[in-house]
């Protein structure tokens, strides 16, 4: 096999001191990592005698102006939404809560109002049980009446009181109908 056309470089020692350490570190011959190196510089078109390393640094702030350009995107595309929309709901929110304080002050006097109709609604229904009791007694005394009526016309008619029959009965159911009046 026929070797590559070579040329030499003249380098100080201390450059070949370092050559000799760096092809000891990556494994590889000084002619190959020459190569290599020669060959990185040219696709990444860095300037070796650049120590800062502009062209990194350029891609560096490349790439972190796309990632806060990313971001703001982000920001805007959805930040923002959800903090206008969190506006919104808080907006919503604090409406409801009016309602519903509207609506818990509306139920709290509907109750004051439903405990007072309970109230009266039971002084009612004491008055109804009272009056009922009262026609009872009513009824009561009106059969005892009606007893006693008959018991008094029964005892009249032992008696044998001169008076003509058709005016007794027109007496007696005058009477009874006065009893049932009362």
């Amino acid at each position: 096999m026929k070797e590559r056309e070579t040329n030499s470089i003249r380098y100080p020692k201390e450059t070949d001191d370092k050559m000799q350490k760096l092809s000891k570190n990556f494994r590889r011959s000084k002619k190959e990592l020459f190569s290599q190196m020669v060959d990185y510089f040219y696709a990444s078109k860095k300037d070796p005698a650049d120590p800062g390393d502009e062209m990194l640094k350029r891609e560096l702030s490349s790439g972190i102006s796309r990632i806060v350009s990313f971001i703001r995107q982000q920001e805007k595309d959805f930040l923002l939404p959800m903090l206008s929309d969190s506006g919104n709901l808080k907006a919503v929110f604090s409406r409801q809560m009016e309602i519903l304080e509207g609506i818990g002050r509306h139920l709290l006097a509907e109750s004051e109002k439903n405990a007072v109709l309970a109230s009266h609604s039971l002084q009612l229904i004491n008055g109804i049980k009272h009056l009922i009791s009262k026609q009872k007694e009513k009824e009561m005394l009106k059969e005892q009446f009606s007893q006693l009526l008959d018991y008094y016309i029964s005892q009249r008619e032992e008696m044998g009181w001169g008076k003509a029959a058709a005016r007794k009965e027109e007496l007696m159911v005058r009477l009874k109908k006065a009893l049932a009046n009362l």
